[in-house]
């Protein structure tokens, strides 16, 4: 089993602490839809291409000097969060939740586009109305 050095540290910062969660549970979530780096980077609202693959490499336990993320960043990966969860409660097919994503959807805020093509216009309301349509489908 791997184990990832950012829970092999006991950061002292919250904020620090905070950021490594986020990072992991960011990768572990969109490598598991299957997303590009480029994808990738554009949920974390573009950022500079050294600090994003810096971000990964930690997320990878390549590097283990802890990264603050911005609140903006944090923002981002906490929609990400919530609308994997959403999705896992919808759809507990890890495989469907990932595919359902990436489906034209013919519901009014997709227009036939799918909820990865929203999430991908790359500003934080285009994450909280993905976030926002499945918590109304799961009745929250």
């Amino acid at each position: 089993m791997h184990t990832n050095t950012a829970t092999q540290h006991s950061y002292q910062n919250r904020d620090d602490r905070v950021s490594a969660a986020a990072l992991l549970n960011f990768f572990g979530i969109t490598d598991e839809w299957g997303l590009s780096s480029r994808d990738q980077m554009i949920l974390l609202g573009n950022p500079a291409k050294s600090s994003f693959y810096r971000m990964k490499e930690f997320a990878d336990g390549k590097i283990n000097k802890p990264i603050r993320l911005s609140q903006d960043t944090l923002e981002r990966v906490s929609y990400v969060m919530g609308i994997y969860k959403a999705l896992n409660i919808l759809l507990p097919n890890p495989k469907r939740a990932a595919d359902w994503i990436k489906k034209p959807n013919a519901a009014p805020l997709f227009n036939g586009q799918s909820a990865l093509d929203i999430m991908l216009n790359g500003r934080v309301t285009d994450l909280s109305d993905v976030r926002r349509f499945l918590d109304g489908e799961r009745g929250h």
